[in-house]
């Protein structure tokens, strides 16, 4: 049974560099005018679980506007346009936030935050045999701790519901059973 919706007409509300919103008009299998739609338009996004030489998660504090909380996490940004790859944005993203390069960089997947009204993914990466090779080079609107923690501190923050980022947790989740080590207790 084909589900699909066919775009009849799409109209762009607002447009810069951290958002893009247009209202679509679509048309169902069965007939039905859906209009209008919403579409929040995003760039690809890039997180991953990073380890050092000897096996500690980096994980990053910082700010978060949205919920109005400073968050612990996994690093991660945004795809430039320039990127050619997600692997690419994911090495540029883990230097800037972190100072660490890796030898290792696994993909594991990719995931839609929001598919009912946003149109981007988030590439989620395992990087491994990290070492800290320079300082931190921040976004003029980042400040961001470095925290390093045990694989079970971390398994411990998730049970206890401690990581909030969805997309975060998700590839927190990936990358333990990528490793063999998720434990649900």
């Amino acid at each position: 049974m084909n589900m699909d919706w066919k775009l009849l007409s799409s109209e762009y509300l607002f447009k810069d560099d951290w958002l893009t919103a247009r209202k679509d008009k679509c048309i169902t299998p069965q007939g039905t005018i859906v209009e209008p739609y919403y579409v929040l338009e995003y760039n690809d996004w890039v997180n991953a679980v990073a380890l050092t030489e000897d096996g500690q998660v980096i994980m990053i504090r910082q700010y978060r506007q949205g919920i109005g909380q400073t968050l612990l996490e996994i690093p991660g940004g945004t795809m430039d346009a320039t990127d050619p790859s997600p692997e690419f944005a994911m090495e540029r993203e883990l230097l800037e936030e972190t100072g660490y390069e890796f030898k290792e960089l696994i993909s594991l997947g990719k995931v839609a935050a929001n598919t009912a009204s946003s149109n981007n993914y988030t590439h989620m990466f395992l990087a491994t045999g990290g070492r800290k090779v320079k300082a931190q080079q921040l976004d003029h609107n980042e400040e961001i701790e470095v925290v390093l923690m045990s694989v079970p501190e971390v398994q411990q923050l998730i049970l206890d519901n401690k990581i909030v980022h969805s997309l975060h947790v998700t590839g927190l989740c990936y990358a333990l059973m990528h490793m063999g080590r998720m434990e649900m207790k």
